[in-house]
């Protein structure tokens, strides 16, 4: 299977959908720039979404820090604010005719069990591989965990914007993956495609370390008959080693005390950098409103880098 990226006509419809379990960070900075300007340089829509299904990990307050940084920022969103949280139905109902197409099952081992089974190695990238143990049924005794998704051995491929030709065959990845808990949350491979479908995202523009998710959710969106997006997997920020910038390192954030009116324009500027942009001489002081009106004529998708390296200074 083979998904082409093509250069579409407007209107393009993207998105920035960050999870509210920290602040804002220059990762999470330059993935919202990407994908703002990748949607407005051609007239484009730019959609918020609050990937807030995981619970037990998003932090009090970080949500709405995470929304008034982004404004600080002179980001403008269309339309109103998505939340996972309040979309269970979508989910459930996807997730229904998954089970009416018989392309899930329930499944009871644990991760240690899997870990235990001398047939189950490990994918190339050291991800645990499932080895199918409950595809024919539960065995006597076991008790569902969660329902997983089946998959096939044909190379699920396709072109990103940035990254070029991506292939991956999903039965030698990762195995059948996990769409439901048996304790009710829906995975995050599922609700982002169900999420993206409805709002009509034609335009997934976010960080490399979601790239391996993208076989996963081109299956999906297959199964259930939806639009396949164009994928752009923007570099990440490292940090020290080489190592992906975590949350709580270099927060860009009202919370953290960064006073945005005077130091924003320049952080967007950094990042414009980042992605390979060759921006012109600005004032020393620079609201972050003229970079971003700079950035939408002027962003050249072309020199967006595929390496991921430490954010300028």
């Amino acid at each position: 299977m083979t998904v082409s990226f093509t250069s579409r006509q407007i209107p393009v419809i993207g998105r920035f959908a960050p999870s509210p379990t920290g602040p804002l960070h220059l990762g999470s900075l330059v993935a919202a720039l990407g994908s703002y300007l990748l949607a407005r340089r051609s007239g484009g829509r730019w959609l918020l979404r609050m990937d807030d299904l995981d619970t037990p990990r998003v932090l009090p307050g970080m949500a709405d820090d995470i929304l008034r940084t982004l404004e600080a920022l002179g980001f403008q969103w269309d339309g109103e604010v998505v939340w996972q949280s309040s979309r269970t139905d979508a989910y459930q109902a996807a997730f229904a005719e998954l089970i009416d197409k018989g392309m899930v099952y329930p499944c009871g081992c644990s991760r240690q069990e899997i870990a235990r089974i001398g047939s189950a190695p490990h994918s190339k990238d050291g991800e645990l591989l499932y080895p199918g143990s409950c595809r024919n049924g539960l065995p006597q005794g076991k008790t569902p965990r969660a329902w997983r998704v089946k998959v096939t051995d044909e190379p699920v491929c396709f072109q990103d914007g940035i990254m070029g030709a991506c292939c991956e065959t999903l039965a030698e990845s990762c195995g059948d993956f996990v769409v439901r808990r048996a304790d009710g949350p829906f995975a995050y491979q599922l609700a982002v495609v169900v999420d993206d479908a409805a709002a009509g995202v034609n335009q997934v523009a976010r960080g490399a370390d979601l790239l391996s998710s993208t076989p996963r959710q081109l299956r999906l969106q297959r199964l259930l008959g939806y639009p396949i997006p164009d994928y752009w997997h923007l570099p990440l920020v490292t940090g020290p080693g080489g190592t992906k910038l975590s949350k709580r390192e270099n927060a860009v954030s009202l919370a953290a005390g960064r006073d945005l009116a005077k130091t924003g324009g320049s952080l967007l500027l950094a990042a414009l950098r980042f992605l390979g942009q060759a921006t012109p001489t600005f004032p020393a002081i620079v609201t972050p409103r003229e970079v971003l009106a700079w950035g939408v004529s002027n962003f050249d998708p072309a020199v967006i880098p595929r390496n991921s390296v430490p954010f300028p200074e």
